[in-house]
């Protein structure tokens, strides 16, 4: 077995850059370019507004609310395969192996996307929901990493440098993509006596290429990282699902021990419900929130001008998460995250009061790209500085990741309720506020928690 390097450079290297392989899924595929794309094709026919009601498996839903409760059903089933998963890849101490399968899952997926349209919509939703699968499923893995070739001193700048790497290069294939959209402009022809609008089909090629850059540059990561490692228990391939349960009762048992960790895990799965349902649902919200003019021109100017407010939102991101880093380390990591949710609650609030034009969501962009970064660098850099001494960093890791989707999932699902009751998605903003309260509190009442005693 190998032993992994702690602060050597060229892991550090290998592990950003699956970041930068990834990251292009959750601003590609989930907050820029596939959702307009989709609500474009569930609104339109042959240029023509039809509505925002869809047909799913024979019921009508608006469009936005389908897509919220789609995404929540992905994430359920990573929930229920990832800690089962994690276990067995503790026990055999082969994690990058499970890191390859979910890359590539996600990634084909991606490409599949090309293929999606209004007729079949419940089929068409398949490769989106098996590219969610793989990217969270990766993430299980690819997090357990950090406390193994980062010492506890360089883990917040470690893991700060992965998310700002993974900004700018998934704000680089979208600044790509964008341009392929504006070269090849929408064509229009003639077919039986009906004038047909070919645009979207170009903009497809944005899945394509989202999926071979992620598959193309995790095979750096894969080729440096380590196949396997010192965490290994056992080579018997016998039972691996029992074996798998068996890691994780005895991770369960541990996290029962530490108070700091089970309180950081609440907090979290709060705070962090709020933050993942703003970048499920931000681009959405805008299409139908925010008045972008009228027409044709209104369409194209709410197209263009939200792609441009992701890609603020992301090299802001790319700043805020050094600039957090540094925050870290003068007041410590649980009262800076504190400030990031008490940011995130301004955000809220003033989306719900004030933003109703297009210099109002430039705003919010602004903002959320600052603090975005700074708060999932800190959250998992914390988790991983409050982990006792252990070997079992994959089922550790599955716990964290389990907080996180139990909450993206109640999150997105909640959004899509009250929108669906209301009518409308700005009330339900009410509801991320409420999450990101209830997680300050929690974070306030850890406030004198010293990261480096959590274990002893």
């Amino acid at each position: 077995m190998q032993l992994i390097e702690k602060d050597n450079p060229k892991l550090i290297k290998a592990w950003t850059f699956y970041d930068w392989a990834n990251s292009v899924f959750p601003l590609v595929i989930t907050s820029a370019i596939f959702p307009n794309f989709y609500d474009y094709v569930t609104t339109h026919e042959d240029k023509t507004y039809i509505g925002h009601t869809v047909t799913f498996f024979g019921h009508p839903f608006e469009n936005q609310n389908i897509y919220s409760f789609v995404y929540a059903f992905a994430l359920s089933i990573v929930v229920l395969i990832a800690p089962i998963l994690s276990g067995i890849a503790d026990y055999l101490g082969n994690k990058k192996r499970f890191l390859q399968f979910f890359c590539y899952l996600g990634s084909i997926s991606c490409m599949c996307l090309y293929f999606f349209n209004r007729e079949n919509l419940e089929l068409s939703f398949i490769p989106f929901i098996t590219a969610t699968i793989g990217f969270w499923g990766s993430l299980v893995y690819y997090n357990s990493y950090l406390p193994e070739i980062a010492s506890v001193e360089n883990q917040d700048k470690v893991s700060a440098k992965g998310f700002a790497v993974g900004y700018f290069g998934s704000s680089l294939l979208l600044i790509i993509c964008l341009i392929g959209i504006m070269v090849f402009k929408y064509e229009e022809k003639v077919v039986d006596g009906v004038t047909v609008t070919s645009g979207f089909f170009k903009v497809k090629y944005s899945f394509l290429l989202t999926g071979l850059w992620w598959l193309g540059f995790a095979q750096y990561t894969f080729a440096n990282l380590p196949n396997k490692s010192h965490t290994a228990h056992g080579t018997d391939k016998k039972g691996l699902l029992s074996k798998g349960f068996k890691e994780l009762g005895g991770v369960w048992k541990q996290l029962k021990n530490i108070p700091s960790l089970k309180r950081f895990l609440s907090a979290y799965f709060f705070y962090n419900m709020g933050v993942q349902t703003v970048m499920v649902v931000a681009v959405l919200f805008a299409r139908n929130e925010i008045y972008w003019g009228e027409g044709e021109a209104g369409e194209k100017a709410k197209t263009t001008s939200l792609i441009i407010s992701i890609l603020i939102i992301q090299f802001v991101g790319i700043a805020g998460s050094f600039l957090f880093s540094k925050i870290s380390t003068k007041i410590g990591n649980i009262r800076s995250l504190m400030i990031a949710v008490l940011i995130w609650v301004f955000i809220c609030a003033f989306t719900y009061l004030v933003a109703r034009m297009p210099v109002h969501f430039y705003i919010v962009a602004f903002l959320v790209g600052f603090v975005m970064g700074g708060i999932q660098a800190l959250s998992r850099s914390t988790y991983s500085k409050l982990l006792p001494a252990t070997e079992d960093h994959a089922s550790f890791f599955s716990f964290y990741d389990v907080m996180e989707k139990l909450g993206m999932i109640f999150g997105t699902i909640t959004f899509g309720l009250i929108s669906e009751i209301v009518g409308g998605m700005r009330p339900s903003i009410l509801s991320l506020v409420i999450y990101f309260i209830i997680g300050f509190i929690i974070l306030f009442s850890m406030r004198h928690q010293k990261l480096n005693e959590a274990s002893q």
